[in-house]
């Protein structure tokens, strides 16, 4: 009895940290993944659905959630991949490799202490407190999005780093769970690049003001980016065409913008890296403004002796690869 019951004590503490995770992303007011963040997302993806009937009155519930959720998201092979990578990635791959990633705090204490070491402390700026939260907010938010870009980018040029982020590309239909199918190295890689923007961001700018500062922030989540989760990013692996073009879709990452970068189409190929700014993609000349109309597109990859949908093979190959040092191609998607 006594074996048992101590043999049984990690699975008791792996379930209960499983618990605590799972309420921790439903209920914190601070997680994108919120019920209310959720439940945010829908009721925008139901207003697009209801402004493209042009009778209101005759759209039935029924056929408002088969528009919202069509069967083919969790029904095909793709989908129910999409299923299995999002249990791995939210109850798992946290517990296995949260050991791998840096602190923003971390990076930002060591950028104030190496500017002090250099250049003395500063004075306290005489800015008003709300002038200082309100920049470093915007300037966190910013970073952020810089950090995405920049992460995203390399993940496509370096083939070291594609092996890993094509197991996201393999996906042949886009969901919001599509979110969750990437492989934990690549996850490391994009926490780490972004603790290292943001932490640095906070680090330069609490040295500039005299002062540590800290952003506007529920949970501890930038307000910035909570909402550009609960507007745009949430749906952007949506199968819904919200598309921003013209003006707009040159500032703004629309969910169309990202089908775009998703498409095997190589004239899609390495664009639209932002995640809901398109800011740096214009700067940097990946962007791809889509029309306003849906466009037809189709998504995956083509890679001989991968099973795009195995989780096992997902997690895997990219390593095997790497040992092999044998590229993967990718005839369906672009080149690095």
């Amino acid at each position: 009895m006594v074996f048992e019951t101590t043999a049984l004590q990690p699975v008791e503490a792996a379930l209960a940290s499983a618990g605590v995770q799972l309420a921790h992303m439903l209920l914190s007011p601070g997680s994108k993944f919120s019920v209310a963040a959720i439940a945010c997302t829908i009721l925008i993806a139901a207003m697009f659905v209801l402004s493209r009937r042009t009778r209101l009155r005759q759209v039935r519930l029924k056929v408002l959630l088969r528009g919202l959720f069509p069967r083919r998201l969790w029904r095909s092979a793709s989908g129910k991949a999409d299923i299995t990578w999002s249990v791995f990635n939210i109850f798992i791959a946290g517990l296995l490799f949260s050991w791998a990633v840096l602190s923003a705090q971390q990076v930002s204490a060591l950028v104030q202490s190496g500017l002090g070491s250099a250049f003395g402390s500063p004075s306290p700026t005489a800015l008003p407190a709300a002038i200082c939260t309100a920049a470093m907010t915007l300037g966190l938010y910013l970073a952020f999005e810089l950090a995405y870009w920049v992460d995203h980018y390399l993940s496509h040029k370096v083939p070291l780093l594609w092996r890993f982020h094509m197991v996201h590309h393999s996906a042949e239909t886009l969901s919001p769970l599509t979110n969750f199918r990437v492989h934990p190295i690549d996850s490391i890689v994009f926490y780490n690049i972004v603790a290292l923007f943001m932490g640095t961001t906070e680090g330069l700018l609490s040295f500039g003001f005299g002062r540590s500062e800290s952003g506007l922030a529920i949970g501890g989540t930038n307000v910035l980016l909570l909402a550009a989760g609960m507007v745009l990013t949430h749906l952007q692996h949506s199968h819904l065409w919200i598309s921003f073009s013209g003006r707009s879709g040159r500032f703004v990452i629309s969910p169309a913008h990202h089908q775009i970068h998703h498409s095997a189409d190589p004239r899609h190929f390495d664009k639209n890296f932002g995640s809901s700014l398109a800011l740096w993609d214009w700067l940097f000349g990946t962007l791809h403004v889509p029309s306003r109309e849906k466009e037809k597109l189709s998504f995956g990859v083509v890679t001989p002796g991968y099973d795009p949908h195995s989780l096992v093979s997902g997690l895997a190959e990219p390593v095997l690869a790497t040992v092999r040092v044998t590229p993967l191609s990718r005839p369906a998607c672009p080149t690095p």
